[in-house]
């Protein structure tokens, strides 16, 4: 079958004989033109980072934020067309308020993926829509304390399907990535954008899964791989934007903020540091093969 849409295209409620959504493909197309974003899964937090193109000198510095509060505990990050991750960003505040509402607590992070996907995906069923042209990443911490209500009225059996189960461990960091077609899945490391392929190779070889990452060295490797990804666009400025979520024993006590000034700034330079140093190894070995020969 021909990858060309050939009428096929010309709504989002049709798909090709070969079973394709050209509307949806078209979208993370748009994705592919954003700046690089990425999300990492620490062993007491969780952080994001995204890489700002300085489109115009007359651009504010620091102004034009690309990552959001969703929650206290919680923060989105896309990469994509931006007004459509203000979208939803609202979205997911709404979403957010309203489970608070209801339950009388924070939404927990996978509800809150599976909510905002939901809503992606319902753009991707009706001809009069578009899909969002934006990938976004969800990131926060889930409550370790033991709620008061446990899905039981009443007294009850304290274990057991329908009681409270001991020495399970609830909370911690989550991490989610949600696409345009309104797939998303739980990641320790999370990358879009343009720099997608380069910043999922070097966040693999960080063996995030193995839980050994704190959050401090994470900001830094997270300036790190930003940089990286940022090399096939030398000739193009752009700004480093970071946050994270802790725990309530971490920095941020639980709660989204920025990364402090400091720290941004030791990380890059941590970043930069890094990059000189393999620019030097590849001059070196350059070097040494051109003795040989």
């Amino acid at each position: 079958m021909t990858s060309i849409g050939t009428g096929y295209d010309l709504t989002n409620s049709t798909f090709s004989p070969d079973g394709r959504n050209f509307q949806v493909e078209y979208a993370s197309k748009a994705v592919e033109n954003g700046g690089t974003a990425i999300g990492i899964r620490c062993k007491d937090g969780v952080i994001l980072a995204v890489e700002k193109i300085v489109t115009s000198k007359l651009l504010k510095p620091g102004a034009n934020k690309r990552i959001a509060s969703i929650d206290r505990n919680f923060g989105m990050i896309s990469s994509g067309l931006i007004p459509d991750g203000r979208h939803l960003v609202s979205r997911a505040r709404d979403e957010a308020a309203s489970w608070r509402t209801n339950y009388k607590c924070p939404i927990p992070s996978s509800s809150l993926a599976f909510r905002v996907g939901s809503y992606v995906q319902a753009y991707t069923l009706y001809s009069s829509v578009r899909p969002f042209g934006v990938t976004t990443i969800l990131a926060g911490w889930d409550s370790e304390a033991e709620s008061r209500v446990d899905g039981q009225v009443g007294s009850g059996p304290q274990e057991g399907s329908v009681g409270k189960t001991k020495s399970t461990k609830t909370g911690g960091p989550g991490l989610y990535m949600i696409e345009p077609s309104g797939l998303y899945w739980g990641y320790y490391g999370a990358a879009t954008g343009k720099g997608r392929q380069t910043a999922k190779a070097e966040l693999e070889k960080l063996e995030l899964s193995s839980g050994t990452l704190s959050l401090e060295q994470g900001a830094k490797e997270a300036a790190r791989i930003i940089y990286v990804a940022h090399e096939d666009s030398k000739d193009k400025d752009f700004e480093l934007e970071m946050s994270w979520v802790s725990s309530v024993d971490g920095p941020t006590k639980g709660r989204h903020e920025e990364v402090p000034k400091d720290v941004l700034e030791e990380a890059e330079r941590f970043a930069k540091r890094a990059i000189e140093g393999d620019d030097d190894e590849d001059t070196a070995t350059g070097g040494g093969e051109n003795m040989e020969e």
